[in-house]
Formats: structure tokens, C-alpha cells, sequence
């Protein structure tokens, strides 16, 4: 039976993943192929259940309507099959036994069949510490010889990365989870043939047996896949890594297993290309990298590098000036490299202006003892915070979204903020929800909560998504003004530099003023100069007197 492509409302999409491998097992409904137009990405369901007997189409394939996908044979066609030798063998031994009279000595082959036959175990999530967790990567394959605590299964949640080990050895006989799959506690993993339950149940007569048959059949294991043998013996001559090049790959995202083989390798992960989901490096992938790395040319004496970034050339060779030496960045910086990469296609343009900030930050003064009673720090930032959001009502399109055609603009219904906090890892941008309908109390309160969880890492996936305009401040660390990035599909991002005392003229003299320096960066295809100008303008009236929000 072939699954095609059903209607996905597009003339043709590319193949972006391909979910399922021959031999897995698969009920109606399971996801198979991940396919991707330039609209939404599609996953497309099983209309069937049975055993994967082949994949039709590759990586980057385009596809239609009607495409075979994959071939599924179902389930009962394949034990009906695998039973028929079964039972034809079983009837030539009887046969034969009744010829030459040697039933006494079929009888412990037959205790040993069944014997193994019974020792199916199945494999299931133990106690991990936390309610659930997502399958991140299948370690084993259906038809695998695996030994007594192998890790067969990497489980990661947002505190940890665990390695589910096998309780028994023996040869995987299927796998009944896939990665992306949420587990807990109990969740049937994979069922094992287990082969010292087997031998254990039927030693004594296997023994007997053995004394009767001169040449004890022996029992295939798969051997190791020729390339990885010869891979991992040829990087025998590379040199492991030092401690220094290891605590580099603990930044890098990868599993224990992963990070075990790259030591044993030498690899350095910074260097290789990850396949998995949200940028994870599984070990195909180091086997890859490592792949490539002896089928290059021996003369060559260039470094292998990560690939460059979009339109840029490789770096050059440095040798001849002293050398260097690669520092992997921080896994938060890889991951904000593509998205930073994005800001290259927008036509940004940035306005400053200053806000006098004298009577607000008094005010503040007057209020954060009683906030702190309270446990809750009252910043400057809250202000702001609440001002901007009371001013993107009224100027809705410093919150929208080029739409895709580039002829119109999506305007969003409410306001989501994100706010840039630094941390030891780099900067990440929590989302402050509906700041226009809350308090100062309210909003220096989150505030304070996004912030702590993002230093501990604990910001979820929902607590970086949605937001529609940016605000990033330099805080106390110094500076007069800067340029911030736009935040694409962001059209606006404000930039809040260090308030100073500066002497304004009053018209009769100087006044000592607290000034705040602002910096708003746009999407020139959406917003004018002249708008951005004014936008800034009624901002610093807005925090000169925070009163003419309730106006």
C-alpha cells in the first residue's frame, strides 16, 4: 500500500523532514513526512497503519497531491509471511525426525525456541524526575544486538538531559516512540527479544543439545556498519580533546552520547552540521562531519570551518600572522545567529531623541520603598514600559508586521513586548503580555519574574513568542546612545541608553534635567522618517508627565 500526499492547499511543497524509517512501525494518523511551502510547514499523517517497507521520496524533494510518499505493508501481511517458512521448517523437522527417529533430539531445540520466544521485554520510561519529557533522539534501530543498560533512548525536559538504559540485552524488535514524542513515567519505549532471559531459561538444555551436535549454530550479531568502523579506527591518529576544547562542547547542543563520541573521536561540535530538531547534533551527524573530514584532500591545509554566514566569503588563512584559535560561542549565540542574520534584508533607519525624565524618576524615588515592602523592585524600565504600550495604541502600525506579499501590513489586536535581558549566555528577549492593561505594580512585577527566570534558564518556548514590538536597554552599564537591531518580523525596537544630568535651557537660564537617551530603529518599508520622528516626540511628553496617560 502507498500513503500519498493529500490536498495541503498549495500547488507543491518540498519535503522538509522525513519522520519514519523503513522497518519502523506506525499506526493511522502518526505524522510521516514534514513538508514545507514558502506559506506553512505540513505534517502529513498516516492514512494507515502497518510497517514502513519503503520511503519514496528524499530531503528537498518537491511534491503534489498524490505523490507516493511511502509504502506500508500491514502488519498481519507480515506475520502471515514470517510464519509460513516458520511452519514449513517445522514440517520438514518433523518429517525428517520421523524418518531417522531422532525426536530426543529435537526436544531441547524446542525448549530453547520457546524459551525465546517468551522473553519479549518491553522497554518503558523509568522514574526521570519529572512529570514528562520529550524524546530527543533515538539511539537504537529496529533489528539492533544491544547490551544490558545501553542507552537506547535520550529523554530531555527543560531541567535535564537523561539517557534511558535497557534493562536486558538482546535485538530490538520494534520502537514505539518517535523524536518530538512527550513521555512520562511508565510509557512503553521499545520491546526487546531478550537474550539472557533465553539463555538463562534454557541452559540446561542447550547444554544437552550441544553434547549431541557436533557444530552449535551460532547467532548472527549485525556487525558495526563498515564506515563507522573504519571511521572510528582511522580517527584513532587524531588527537582527543583537551579540557578546554570539552567545555567547549558543553555549549554546543548535544546529548550525553553525542558528546561521549565527539571525545572519543576528537571532533569539536562547534565544527559540525546539526540535523536534528531545533539545531540538535546527533551522532549521524558526527559521523558525517568526521566522513568529511578524511575524504578531503590531504594537501589541503585550510581549516574546516562552520559554513559562512549568507554572502560572505570564508575567513582567511591567518597562519602567517601569528595564527588563532576557534572559541565556540555560547549555544545562545548560535542559536540567534540565523535570526540576527534576517536583519541584513530589512531597510532600517534609526531616530534619537530625550526624554526628561526629572519628575518621573522622583516619583519613582517616592514609590520603590513602598514597592520594596512589597518584594518588588520598581525600575525605571516599568515606566517605559507602560508608556510605549499606551502609546502603540495609538500608533498601531510600530506594531505590526510586513505581511508577506509586501503590499500590506498586518496589524496585530494586542500588544506583546518583548524586553532584551542579558544574561551570562548572551541576550534573550522574554514576552511582557498586555502591558497597555496593566498596572506599574503589575508590570514591574513580571518584569522582575521574566528576568530571574531568563538568568536561570528557565523561560519556556511560549515566554519568547509573540511579541510585536521590542524595547532593550543598556541599564547602567554605560554609553550615550546606540543602534538596535529591528527584531524581524518586528517593525520597531526602542533602545534606552543610561539617563544623565544635562544642563536645558529654560529660556532664561540652565536647569539641571535628568535626560533619557532614546533610540528607535525601524522598518523603513513601513514606518517614514517623519512618523518615527513623531513617535519618539509624543514618547518623551509621555514620560516628562506620566499623568497624560490618563488623559
Amino acid at each position: 500500500m502507498q500513503i500519498t500526499t493529500p490536498d495541503i492547499g498549495v500547488d507543491k511543497a518540498v519535503v522538509a523532514e522525513i519522520l519514519v524509517k523503513v522497518g519502523d512501525h506506525i499506526a493511522e494518523n502518526d505524522s510521516i513526512v514534514l513538508l514545507e511551502s514558502d506559506k506553512a510547514s505540513v505534517e502529513v499523517p498516516s492514512s494507515a497503519s502497518g510497517i514502513v517497507k519503503a520511503i519514496l521520496v528524499n530531503l528537498g524533494d518537491d511534491v503534489k497531491e498524490g505523490i507516493a510518499l511511502i509504502e506500508l505493508e500491514s502488519e498481519g501481511a507480515v506475520q502471515t509471511a514470517s510464519e509460513a517458512p516458520a511452519n514449513e521448517t517445522t514440517a520438514e523437522k518433523v518429517s525428517s525426525e520421523s524418518i531417522q527417529d531422532t525426536v530426543s533430539e529435537s526436544e531441547p531445540e524446542t525448549a530453547i525456541a520457546a524459551a525465546t520466544e517468551s522473553a519479549e521485554i518491553e522497554v518503558k520510561v523509568p522514574d526521570i524526575g519529572v512529570e514528562k519529557a520529550l524524546v530527543a533522539e533515538i539511539l537504537v534501530n529496529v533489528g539492533d544486538q544491544i547490551d544490558v543498560e545501553q542507552s537506547v533512548v535520550l529523554v530531555e525536559s527543560d531541567k535535564a538531559s537523561v539517557e534511558v538504559p535497557s534493562p536486558v540485552a538482546g535485538e530490538v524488535l520494534s520502537i514505539a516512540v518517535k523524536a518530538g514524542d512527550s513521555v512520562k513515567e511508565g510509557v512503553l519505549l521499545l520491546t526487546v527479544k531478550s537474550t539472557t532471559a533465553a539463555k538463562s531459561q534454557a541452559a540446561p538444555a542447550k547444554a544437552e543439545a550441544l553434547t549431541q551436535t557436533p557444530v552449535a549454530e551460532k547467532k548472527q550479531v549485525p556487525a558495526q556498519p563498515q564506515s563507522t568502523a573504519a571511521l572510528t579506527a582511522k580517527m584513532d591518529s587524531i588527537d582527543k580533546l583537551n579540557d578546554e576544547q570539552k567545555a567547549a562542547n558543553a555549549k554546543v547542543y548535544a546529548g550525553p552520547a553525542v558528546r561521549q563520541l565527539a571525545r572519543e573521536l576528537g571532533v569539536l561540535l562547534a565544527e559540525v552540521k546539526a540535523s536534528g530538531e531545533h539545531g540538535r547534533i546527533v551522532k549521524d551527524d558526527v559521523f558525517a562531519y568526521v566522513k568529511t573530514r578524511l575524504n578531503a584532500s590531504q594537501n589541503t591545509t585550510s581549516t574546516t570551518v562552520a559554513p559562512a554566514a549568507s554572502g560572505l566569503p570564508p575567513l582567511p588563512d591567518f597562519s602567517a600572522f601569528g595564527g588563532g584559535e576557534i572559541k565556540t560561542m555560547t549555544r545562545l549565540q548560535q542559536v540567534s545567529v540565523p535570526q540576527l542574520s534576517l536583519n541584513n534584508f530589512i531597510p532600517q533607519v534609526t531616530q534619537f531623541d530625550l526624554a526628561d525624565i526629572t519628575n518621573l524618576e522622583a516619583w519613582r524615588g517616592e514609590l520603590k520603598d513602598d514597592f520594596k515592602k512589597q518584594g518588588i523592585g520598581l525600575t525605571i524600565l516599568a515606566f517605559i514600559a507602560k508608556a510605549v504600550a499606551h502609546l502603540l495604541k495609538d500608533e498601531p502600525y510600530f506594531a505590526s508586521h510586513l505581511a508577506d506579499d509586501q503590499k500590506s501590513v498586518v496589524l496585530r489586536n494586542e500588544i506583546h513586548m518583548g524586553i532584551a535581558v542579558a544574561t551570562p549566555d548572551g541576550l534573550t528577549v522574554p514576552v511582557l503580555r498586555n502591558p497597555d492593561q496593566k498596572s506599574i505594580k503589575q508590570i514591574a512585577q513580571e518584569l522582575a519574574e521574566l528576568s530571574q527566570k531568563a538568568r536561570d534558564k528557565k523561560l519556556s518556548p511560549k515566554d519568547l513568542q509573540g511579541a510585536n514590538f521590542t524595547i532593550t536597554s543598556l541599564g547602567s552599564i554605560g554609553g550615550t546612545a546606540f543602534t538596535p537591531l529591528v527584531n524581524w518580523p518586528q517593525v520597531a525596537i526602542l533602545g534606552i541608553s543610561p539617563a544623565t544630568m544635562q544642563p536645558v535651557w529654560n529660556g532664561k537660564d540652565f536647569d539641571p534635567r535628568l535626560m533619557l537617551p532614546l533610540s528607535l530603529s525601524y522598518d523603513h518599508r513601513v514606518i517614514n522618517g517623519a512618523d518615527a520622528a513623531r513617535f519618539t516626540r509624543k514618547l518623551t511628553i509621555l514620560l516628562k508627565d506620566i499623568r497624560n496617560i490618563l488623559l
